[in-house]
């Protein structure tokens, strides 16, 4: 009788360990980090093949795209739609984010940062703001389940001597 139940205790402890998906401290740190790098490689590939080809590639099927002015676009086929009437090859956006923020369960996840646009040609500057993305980890890769952004970005205050 005492074998089962001290088996059935540590079968239980294993199970809320390692069966309920929390990260340790330290894999929230590293799973933050990955967040920031999936972020900054479609950023690249943004910069690379375009803003339409970087979205089609980080998007989930199940992705919502918030923009203004406009109902979400719910679903990989909606936003498919929505990039194909967007012509994509006169600017370049590119973005960095400043903050990965990760579940504990480590397979959902946002970050935050800054985007620029600039004029493929010239390089100047069209526009720029802040945006925030939600990720769900699919096997090992991170994709997005919502995007949503706010152009325009205030000016640093200055800092009195």
């Amino acid at each position: 009788m005492k074998a089962s139940i001290l088996a059935l205790i540590t079968v239980l402890a294993l199970f809320f360990t390692l069966g309920t998906g929390c990260c340790r401290k330290n894999d929230l740190a590293r799973e933050a980090e990955s967040i920031k790098a999936a972020d900054r490689h479609y950023s690249q590939l943004s910069a690379e093949k375009g803003m339409n080809a970087a979205f089609l590639a980080m998007s989930d099927n199940t992705a919502v795209i918030i923009r203004r002015n406009h109902m979400p676009f719910e679903g990989y086929e909606q936003i498919r739609e929505l990039l194909l009437k967007e012509e994509d090859t006169s600017f370049v956006l590119t973005w960095e984010p400043l903050k990965a923020i990760i579940a504990r369960s480590c397979d959902l996840g946002y970050s935050y940062g800054t985007y620029l646009v600039k004029d493929k040609h010239s390089g100047l500057k069209l526009g720029d703001g802040t945006y925030v993305t939600v990720w769900k980890k699919r096997g090992k890769e991170w994709k997005s389940v919502l995007d949503t952004g706010s152009s325009g970005l205030a000016a640093p205050e200055k800092t009195k001597p």
